[in-house]
């Protein structure tokens, strides 16, 4: 039997025919929206995203950022969202403890993921610096607070394409190991972590033109911003479908 990824080999399936139980035992459930997967009619033995396993691989994943890469943006929205002249001190603040407490529960099991970690340091970081250093001496943090968080994360997701993209960490907690070395699994979550960097990269950059410039700042702080994350959410949930339906249609012919 091939991969629903490629035409790799699944070890252990009988030749023609489903394997009759999903990850664990548990009997397939219909397939979802994936995020870094690819979903497969019959279950979600190659999902990414919403249509998890009852328990994915490695022990059961609790933790609200468990399985949806969505969740790892959510403490950089909250910073951009509240960031400004007078407040990146507080947002700073809001988006240290949103990173705890969406990501805190991977880390204690001991299973960090790089956007969790990179979060956390960040913000604690920052944190710190209004702590100890004087307003004076934080006036650059204060002017480039939201261009340096934006720009991190696209450093962050581009970086860990040299390593395991970061949206196959959240890929591999709802898919079977054996999927995991797919060459479609890797090619899928490569494209979407190459994306997202660019998206992040493009929105800092915007942020930066947005503080030398005298008109637009709205289009470049938010309309502009906000279009770019819509559109990569749509990709994210988009692109894995169109795998899954070119994967279909080979083992079809």
């Amino acid at each position: 039997m091939t991969s629903p990824y490629s035409d790799d080999p699944l070890p252990g399936a009988p030749p023609g025919a489903l394997p009759p139980h999903g990850v664990n035992g548990a009997r397939p459930k219909p397939a979802g929206t994936a995020l870094g997967g690819v979903p497969v009619p019959g279950g979600d033995r190659a999902t990414g995203g919403a249509g998890q396993p009852d328990r994915a691989p490695g022990g059961p994943s609790r933790g609200p950022a468990g399985g949806n890469v969505l969740w790892a943006f959510a403490p950089w929205i909250v910073f951009a969202a509240v960031a400004g002249p007078s407040t990146w001190k507080l947002a700073a603040v809001a988006g240290l403890v949103t990173s705890l407490l969406l990501n805190g529960p991977d880390v204690l099991r001991g299973r960090p993921k790089i956007l969790e970690i990179v979060g956390i340091l960040f913000f604690a970081v920052v944190c710190v610096l209004a702590l100890v250093l004087d307003r004076d001496d934080l006036l650059w943090l204060e002017t480039y607070a939201q261009v340096i968080a934006n720009g991190v994360v696209a450093v962050a997701a581009l970086g860990s394409l040299a390593f395991v993209p970061f949206t196959e960490q959240y890929a591999r907690e709802s898919t079977p190991p054996a999927v995991w070395r797919t060459a479609a699994f890797k090619r899928t979550n490569r494209v979407l972590t190459a994306m997202w960097g660019g998206i992040f990269a493009v929105i800092a950059l915007l942020g930066l033109l947005a503080l030398h410039v005298s008109s637009g700042t709205d289009w470049l702080n938010w309309v502009l911003p906000v279009a770019l994350l819509v559109v990569g959410v749509k990709v994210t949930r988009w692109y894995p479908e169109q795998v899954r339906a070119r994967a279909v249609r080979q083992r079809l012919h």
